[in-house]
């Protein structure tokens, strides 16, 4: 599938631990910034030389890979990764994170364990915990990091967390961010019973992690490991794996056939992998929203970074910065889709209105689409915002480019058609008597083939406008030298040719009005579009934080439950006031929810009222100039007939009133049949 995970014969080392400190690399980030698929992270920890190598291999359904090794050194530095298709998930990217053992004495840096713990926590969506023999009280001692989560991890921003007034804010939160938890046993050898009673393996596990009741520093120190796993993790699980092969085997196991295995082995290896691969859940950040590789690869270098720099790793922090770059990547793409669509039009330049609107909507669309995909944590529409005026600052200039085409064809195109004209002037063609008469035939001739012409663009009209504009003199020293015409005949024509200029400048003030009326329309559109597809991406993200919020509650109170059952009281009043800071946050939640949406309805109609005051004020000045020419025309109409009551009265005084009457007549039957050729035309 696109966007999926590139081949990867090997894991790669995502995160080096070096003498100068954690390094990501560069590599490896590029491998998931490639990845656009939502990834499941599945990370194993654990004491070094416990085999968290294999189960990984298990995991990538390969029988070598992550290293193993056979000695006492630990074979596995820093942390690696191997990306591939999810086996049960189509469209998802696993991503196997193997980690390096806890404990190495070669180290002796325990700080360097932590670290390594805590970025397992934070970038897995499953913690796979690897430990052998039993999960007794030194085992969940050897996991003593999980109690040091607290001073390592902060989900709140500095500002933020000052501001609650709540001391467990902090420690209520994890239980909604955290991966969930698999504890795998590996060499198990004891019976699983409890009081005589066989038990399954997470009957096992909840049985070692149960509290005991007082409060003295040993009791205490007792619960802590185990209240944290329990407080923390949202889900756990238990694997109880018994010997694969004999122990002079067990240096080859990489090398070994899956029938040489212990049978028992195979078929928990088999249950383990399964749930897994049905279980884990897609990686999740602050607010529910999905991880995909490249939001992945932030993520890492975002943290990492922070270990780097001295400071705690912040999950609202981590969130907002991976926001900020992936809002930005989605402009970036978004815009390229648009830029991409419209360039294929821009070779078609010039085009009509209705083409270059109908691709820009289609080109909009998928950018905007490509955008909403991408993206999340735009709550004040700032990236989007940034999108649409990339978007119609180069709209704006591909229609300027499309009517500069269009203005030089349509010059080419007039320029073309009148050559014959100007080769009968040179000529004198038109210099004999009734050479006017020809010189109009044959230039509305001109313009009936000119607008024949289908792919002039959006100043066809304007164009015309201006190239009759610019011939009237010619026509008018054409028509006052043409001894065929009478004084009166030259009067009708010159008012003919007026109203003719004012028919053809109307034409092109309504091409004008139609394209700008167009474009408000397509504009409010596009916005009301581009807003309902905000608010519904909104409208998921909040989805997505309640859904959080609700698996959170459900968590703690089923907790409670077990803490009442079990009669410790005062954990259970501990618990009781997380569960009641985990639903104010849920109506703060609500409440933010209704003020946003609250805020994006008065935009919306703030904008619509601007388009259409826009488009208001467009059509009144359309009507106003569309009466000022037709006031125009009852001007000239008005000279011409008292023009003609003056000449009636002056052939009246000289008895040829009759003659002059009938040249008249002549004279508007002609200018009539004129105009309807015209319109023919």
């Amino acid at each position: 599938m696109s966007g999926g995970p590139p081949p990867m014969p090997a894991p790669v080392c995502l995160i080096e631990n070096t003498d100068q400190g954690l390094q990501t690399v560069e590599s490896a980030l590029n491998l998931l910034r490639s990845i656009q698929q939502p990834v499941v992270v599945v990370a194993v920890v654990g004491l070094y030389r416990t085999g968290k190598s294999y189960l990984m291999n298990r995991l990538a359904q390969q029988q070598s890979g992550f290293a193993l090794g056979s000695t006492i050194e630990s074979k596995t530095k820093g942390i690696w990764m191997w990306c591939v298709p999810h086996p049960m998930k189509k469209g998802h990217t696993l991503v196997l994170l193997d980690t390096e053992g806890l404990g190495d004495v070669d180290k002796g840096d325990e700080k360097n364990d932590a670290w390594i713990f805590c970025l397992a926590v934070l970038l897995s969506s499953t913690l796979v915990y690897n430990s052998r023999g039993t999960i007794d009280n030194q085992a969940i001692e050897k996991l003593h990091y999980v109690t040091e989560l607290t001073d390592q991890i902060q989900v709140k921003s500095a500002g933020a967390s000052e501001q609650d007034d709540d001391e467990m804010a902090e420690e209520c939160e994890f239980v909604r961010f955290f991966p969930s938890f698999v504890w795998a046993v590996r060499d198990f050898t004891l019976e699983r019973k409890i009081n005589g009673r066989n038990v399954s393996d997470d009957e096992y596990l909840n049985f070692a992690l149960q509290l005991k009741n007082g409060l003295s520093p040993k009791v205490m120190t007792y619960n802590l490991p185990r209240q944290c796993i329990r407080s923390f993790f949202p889900t756990r699980k238990c694997f109880t794996f018994p010997f694969p092969t004999a122990a002079n085997n067990m240096s080859h196991l990489d090398s070994m056939a899956e029938a040489d295995l212990d049978p028992d082995f195979r078929n928990v290896a088999d249950s383990f992998c399964t749930h897994i691969f049905t279980e884990s859940r897609v990686k999740t950040v602050q607010g529910g929203h999905k991880v995909t590789g490249s939001r992945f690869s932030h993520l890492v270098k975002i943290y990492v970074d922070t270990i780097n720099s001295g400071k705690v790793p912040c999950l609202e922090n981590a969130v907002v910065a991976m926001a900020e770059i992936e809002n930005q990547s989605a402009v970036d793409e978004g815009f390229r889709l648009y830029v991409q669509g419209m360039e294929n039009l821009k070779k078609n330049f010039p085009v009509d209105l209705e083409s270059l609107s109908a691709e820009h909507q289609r080109a909009s669309a998928l950018a905007t689409q490509e955008f909403l995909k991408r993206s999340f944590k735009d709550t004040e529409g700032k990236y989007m915002t940034q999108l649409q005026e990339n978007v119609a600052k180069l709209y704006d200039q591909l229609i300027n480019d499309n009517m500069d085409a269009s203005e030089k064809l349509c010059r080419k195109l007039l320029s073309d058609l009148y050559a014959p004209m100007a080769g009968n002037i040179q000529q004198g063609i038109y210099a004999k008597p009734g050479g006017y008469e020809i010189y109009c035939r044959d230039r509305d001739a001109m313009v009936a083939k000119y607008r024949q012409d289908g792919k002039k663009g959006m100043k066809g009209e304007e164009m015309l406008e201006g190239f009759l504009q610019e011939r009237s003199a010619e026509a008018n020293s054409i028509m006052k030298a043409d001894e065929k015409l009478t004084e009166a005949d030259k009067q009708r024509a010159e008012e003919a040719q007026k109203i003719a200029l004012l028919e053809q400048e109307n034409r092109m003030e309504e091409e004008k009005n139609k394209r700008l009326e167009s474009l408000l329309e397509e504009e409010k559109r596009t916005h009301e579009e581009n807003l309902n597809r905000l608010n519904e991406k909104l409208k998921q993200e909040y989805a997505l934080l309640a859904g959080e919020q609700e698996r959170a509650l459900e968590r703690k109170m089923a907790e409670q439950t077990v803490l009442l059952t079990q009669g410790f009281h005062q954990q259970e009043q501990e618990l009781r006031e997380q569960i009641q800071q985990l639903k104010k946050e849920q109506a703060q939640r609500e409440a933010e929810e209704a003020r946003l949406q609250r805020e994006h309805q008065q935009q919306a109609a703030q904008a619509t009222m601007q388009v259409l005051g826009n488009t208001l004020e467009t059509y009144y000045n359309y009507k106003q100039k569309k009466e000022d020419r037709r006031l125009q025309q009852v001007k000239a109409q008005k000279e011409k007939y008292t023009y003609k009551k003056r000449l009636m009265a002056a052939a009246k005084k000289v008895g040829m009133e009759s003659k002059v009457t009938g040249v008249l007549k002549a004279g508007a039957s002609e200018q009539t049949a004129r105009a309807s050729e015209q319109k023919s035309d």
